[in-house]
């Protein structure tokens, strides 16, 4: 009963919290379009989202997403005219690529240098999107979203009613999604289930590449994220028990999938696969720490 009540108070606290973002955000996104003013920078964001397959508007949803969160960006996403296979390369990248600052503040504090962080996160983002791009390309999925709108031929007033419908269909996912996941999170914690969980995940670990030690940080940032989880993270490095190399391979695993209950959740909320969701950025953290470990036995085999 406890843990039900303690959810249920996190779930609309969280959910308040991110409508205070979602709301301004899509609203200021829409307007933007609206205005054609994005459209003037075309020539400096046009080559960067070339290269990542993707059209020049979604330049808006990629830097919210980077500089600010996942909710920003989807509340972005949201209201924008892109295509299903679009919205899923743009996901890919967000769900490794985002709210750069804070979180690469809380992986300094505990252990990885803010710039090696950011530079890795980003750089893993790219090249994920890349892999995965071909396959997307021709996909007969390419279709405009429900309720996706031109809003620049729109008159203002139009352009906000499709504005507010949009974000309403949003809002609610997101209300049922923060309701149903927090609440279970807080039963399991109350239960005391969470360790027992994690123990079920060490052979997964062992997949991951990383020591069964790292498990409880590991399975802390999968659930709950670097934002979200990130005091706990902090809180158990502190006591130095961790080598520099384990707390290396931990952040960026972690920096390519965390928080993979709730944030891949809130882009299904608008009809993308849960495979390339995952599967790539499962994919391509396991590639990542695979080949640190053999680096970092290459260079003790030099230094000796």
């Amino acid at each position: 009963m406890a843990g039900t009540k303690a959810g249920l108070k996190k779930g609309w606290d969280g959910f308040l919290w991110i409508m205070k973002i979602v709301l301004p955000i899509s609203f200021l996104t829409s307007l933007l379009a609206w205005s054609g003013w994005l459209n003037r920078l075309d020539f400096l964001l046009a080559p960067v989202m070339d290269f990542l397959s993707l059209p020049t508007l979604a330049a808006l949803p990629l830097l919210i997403g980077i500089l600010a969160n996942i909710y920003g960006a989807i509340a972005a996403m949201a209201v924008l005219p892109f295509t299903t296979a679009q919205m899923t390369l743009m996901g890919i990248f967000l769900l490794t690529a985002h709210n750069m600052i804070q979180e690469g503040i809380i992986q300094s504090r505990s252990g990885l240098h803010p710039l090696k962080a950011t530079l890795f996160r980003l750089s893993a983002a790219v090249a994920t999107v890349l892999l995965v791009a071909p396959f997307l390309k021709d996909s007969p999925a390419m279709t405009i979203p429900a309720g996706a709108v031109t809003t620049a031929v729109l008159p203002f007033f139009q352009m906000v009613k499709e504005w507010a419908w949009t974000t309403l269909e949003l809002s609610i996912k997101i209300f049922l999604i923060c309701m149903t996941l927090l609440t279970l999170l807080e039963i399991l914690k109350a239960l005391g289930w969470i360790t027992n969980i994690v123990n079920i995940f060490s052979p997964f670990l062992k997949i991951m590449g990383l020591d069964k030690k790292l498990g409880f940080l590991w399975m802390t940032a999968i659930v709950f994220g670097l934002a979200y989880g990130g005091a706990v993270i902090v809180e158990e490095t502190k006591d130095g028990g961790l080598s520099k190399e384990d707390l290396e391979m931990l952040h960026l695993s972690i920096g390519i999938n965390h928080s993979m209950v709730e944030d891949p959740a809130l882009f299904m909320s608008l009809g993308l696969s849960a495979f390339w969701l995952y599967v790539p950025r499962l994919i391509m953290a396991i590639v990542t720490v695979r080949l640190l470990r053999l680096w970092f036995r290459f260079s003790k085999n030099v230094r000796h």
